[in-house]
């Protein structure tokens, strides 16, 4: 199996400002993105954000666990981030925010990960189509359901 590679795209009733601080808080990832058991800030930048973390997430096949860091230099309209280590092979990623105006935001929710061989392996036919789905397919809908909803 190659990269699995995912996107997905929200137009949120909300303004970019309030979007982007449920995007930066990463740390509160796991209390609506899907399959996300957890996440601990292991480092923190000059503004106390959490920029070094071990993230715990179920794909389906079993629980993965990443040390990823996070790049908030596009703040407020990108955040993105890479593993540095972990199960997978590679994991990359990024939130991207644009303002509709009328206090509107789309968020774009882009993921290519590697899975390496042996998950590779695991994740084939249509198990391959629930990952991607869970990796990136819910993402911004769940983002949008979350701003809204709050």
């Amino acid at each position: 199996m190659g990269n699995l590679i995912g996107t997905s795209t929200a137009e949120i009733d909300a303004p970019l400002d309030k979007v982007w601080a449920l995007v930066e808080n990463v740390e509160r990832a796991a209390d609506w993105q899907g399959g996300m058991k957890g996440i601990t800030a292991l480092e923190r930048d000059g503004q106390g954000r959490a920029v070094r973390c071990e993230v715990a997430a179920d794909i389906k096949v079993r629980t993965v666990k990443t040390i990823v860091r996070f790049d908030y230099d596009g703040g407020p309209t990108r955040l993105s981030w890479s593993q540095e280590k972990g199960d997978l092979k590679s994991v990359d990623g990024s939130w991207e925010l644009e303002d509709l105006g009328g206090d509107r935001t789309r968020a774009t929710y882009r993921v290519e990960a590697d899975l390496g061989r042996i998950l590779g392996a695991l994740v084939r036919g249509p198990v391959e189509g629930v990952v991607r789905d869970m990796l990136a397919g819910a993402r911004a809908g769940e983002l949008k359901q979350t701003v809204e909803g709050s």
